[in-house]
């Protein structure tokens, strides 16, 4: 060993020898983290493509994909009828909203209270069991610890605890904190069915309410995030990017979800409405009428004010997009400048050789010889609305816990996850990008996208790096080498001004070619540093169509897309509301669902979203902690520690 490496190991010892200064608490280290090592796999959760459907979001999250009833029916099996399982499974999932419901059937609640505490604690008992104490207890809610560990670790049919444990129930119903008390074993059960939660991109787009997963997921107790090209828009608008801030607001008055802007991040769109209304008075704005069906709950002229919002916020982003294009050639995005090819007075368009007429031909604010330039109420809007975007503290705080939790892609228990695609080319080679000069490819254009969104966003000293990150995180939202978005084009100004449906499609990425073959993903294996045999890809990003025959699991099981389809829009092509995956120390599950109601009526008539699950890999010997990537982190730790009580043995360490 060469001095410089026996010095370093040395001072690494004496750290550690800090936190266990003898003999007996190294020993006993070693011991409590072998008998982790040996503990079941914790179940791993996946979910993505939520779209900003927070209803179902929520309650696939508290049902665990249906962990919760998985294990409701392996503690009770036969001793408890299905409707009480599922009134069990209800109490779980909403017990404040459930309670309140029984409150006004009955008016004693005692017994009620009695029979439901031992449940939920039987119940509890199977959910902590793969869990160590330790563990157990910092999960525990501080009001009740105490009692939920007495209750969790003492056998009430032990001869000598019986009187004590029934004590504890019935002291819990006397001083009133029954309900209190079921609250808390319900999120604790929640807590533990799940011991990691992936989230594969699209917190936000079309759904009325992404601030609300958001502020679920903050309070989440395990938590990654792959960002999607839905959020990297939203994180772009949140540094400040004003092409960002334009689709963002664009998207928003598309599906009617301006009041998430307004109300939920406080952004001021009074501007923006002012000028929509002066420079579109008398335009009716009829491709950009947002697409909701409910027109009769519109205050009279409501409706026309989003539409020319919408058209207003729209012109201003395709001319936000030329200094951007232009200004990186390496983008290779100049056929998306199309406002110099309209011909103004025709109405018309040329496009590939052929002309095309528009479908509105009301240009206000466009200068024919100039059509890139923003006139000065366009860019006073975009510029307040800029401050605005920045300075809004909530969104601020939303965005810095996805760059906190999230990341291009994880590597995580042999799975690679990503959103969308690795950029391929039609011969299974990755495609190159030029960014800053250097040509990346695979891995290494992930890993650079990632550094440069993070400095878009941080980066406070060196505004040109800054300004560059920010407009890759554009870039990520719809440029053709984009991970994230994955096809050629973002045809959004043909979907606005022609009819044409073949000007429309958007050709995906080579990758989605060959997502049935084996070979791409063991090219991806290998480009990840991972075990061809042992490891998967997970996707989200483009919605599996069961209703065609289309199965989620890909290349032979290598592959599974599990597109939440959260949102009802994609459930029309789809069939179902998409996929969740549960990989838990007996294998992997695809979770079918179909498409959830409503809270109200699935606490009013306890239905649940009804799933199927399809077995994708079933262990023969069940999986450990040892087995995962925090059983190599815990072996490291083992290792280091047998070399310090080795030392302490041979006395070149003092204690």
């Amino acid at each position: 060993m060469r001095d410089d490496q026996k010095s370093t190991r040395e001072k690494h010892l004496k750290l550690l020898g800090k936190s266990f200064p003898s003999i007996d608490s190294a020993a006993t280290e070693i011991i409590n983290l072998e008998a982790i090592l040996n503990l079941p796999k914790g179940t791993e959760h996946f979910l993505t493509d939520i779209h900003g459907e927070y209803e179902p979001f929520i309650h696939v999250l508290k049902n665990g994909s249906g962990v919760v009833k998985v294990k409701i029916e392996e503690v009770f099996r036969n001793t408890l009828l299905d409707s009480e399982k599922k009134s069990l499974a209800t109490l779980v999932y909403y017990p404040e909203q459930k309670i309140e419901m029984v409150e006004k059937q009955f008016d004693k609640m005692d017994d009620w209270y009695r029979v439901n505490l031992y449940r939920l604690i039987e119940l509890c008992r199977n959910a902590s069991s793969k869990y160590t104490r330790s563990k157990v207890r910092k999960a525990l809610p501080e009001d009740f610890r105490y009692i939920i560990e007495e209750l969790l670790h003492e056998q009430e049919n032990g001869i000598d605890k019986h009187d004590y444990y029934d004590g504890i129930i019935n002291t819990i119903i006397e001083v009133g904190k029954a309900r209190e008390f079921i609250i808390a074993l319900s999120n604790l059960i929640q807590r533990l069915v799940i011991d990691r939660l992936h989230i594969i991109g699209d917190i936000y787009d079309r759904g009325p309410r992404p601030d609300i997963i958001m502020d679920t997921l903050l309070n989440y107790h395990s938590v990654d995030i792959q960002w999607g090209n839905h959020d990297i828009v939203w994180m772009g608008a949140a540094s400040g990017h004003q092409a960002c801030i334009a689709n963002v607001l664009r998207v928003s008055a598309r599906y009617n979800n301006l009041d998430v802007i307004e109300d939920a991040y406080g952004i001021n769109l009074l501007p923006l409405a002012t000028f929509a209304m002066h420079a579109y008075q008398d335009d009716p704005c009829h491709a950009f009428q947002i697409l909701d069906n409910r027109k009769e709950d519109y205050a009279m002229g409501e409706f026309e004010l989003i539409s020319k919002m919408h058209k207003a916020i729209t012109i201003i982003q395709l001319k936000l997009e030329y200094d951007i294009i232009t200004k990186h050639p390496e983008f290779e995005m100049t056929h998306r400048l199309l406002l110099h090819k309209i011909n103004y007075e025709a109405g018309t368009i040329d496009l590939n050789g052929q002309t095309y007429p528009l479908t509105d031909t009301h240009f206000p604010t466009i200068n024919p010889h100039q059509p890139y330039e923003l006139t000065d109420e366009e860019r006073n809007v975009i510029e307040r609305l800029t401050i605005s975007f920045i300075n809004s503290d909530k969104l601020q705080k939303h965005v810095r816990f996805l760059f906190k939790c999230g990341s291009m892609y994880l590597k995580y228990n042999s799975n690679l996850l990503f959103h969308g695609c690795i950029p391929m080319n039609e011969d299974k080679t990755f495609q190159e990008m030029t960014i800053q000069n250097k040509r990346y490819k695979g891995k290494k254009l992930l890993d650079q996208f990632e550094v440069m969104a993070r400095e878009g966003y941080f980066n406070q000293n060196n505004l040109e790096d800054k300004q560059y990150g920010m407009d890759i995180m554009w870039y990520l939202w719809c440029g053709a080498k984009s991970s994230l978005f994955g096809k050629e084009s973002m045809t959004m100004f043909e979907r606005y001004f022609l009819e044409d449906k073949k000007l429309m499609v958007e050709k995906k990425s080579a990758y989605y070619k060959f997502r049935d073959d084996e070979e791409m993903c063991n090219l991806i294996f290998e480009e990840f540093g991972l075990d061809q045999c042992e490891s998967r890809i997970v996707n989200g990003h483009v919605p599996v169509k069961k209703k065609d025959g289309e199965s989620p699991i890909k290349a032979n099981g290598k592959l599974l897309v599990i597109d939440g389809g959260f949102s009802r829009t994609y459930q029309r092509k789809t069939g179902i509301a998409g996929y969740t995956l549960i990989y838990n120390s007996y294998g992997l599950q695809i979770v079918a669902h179909e498409p959830f109601e409503s809270t109200e009526k699935a606490i009013a008539l306890e239905l649940d979203i009804l799933s199927t699950r399809v077995v994708v890999e079933k262990i023969l010997v069940r999986k450990r902690v040892r087995d995962t990537d925090v059983g190599l982190e815990l072996m490291d730790q083992i290792d280091d520690l047998k070399l310090l009580l080795n030392s302490y043995r041979r006395g070149s360490m003092k204690f």
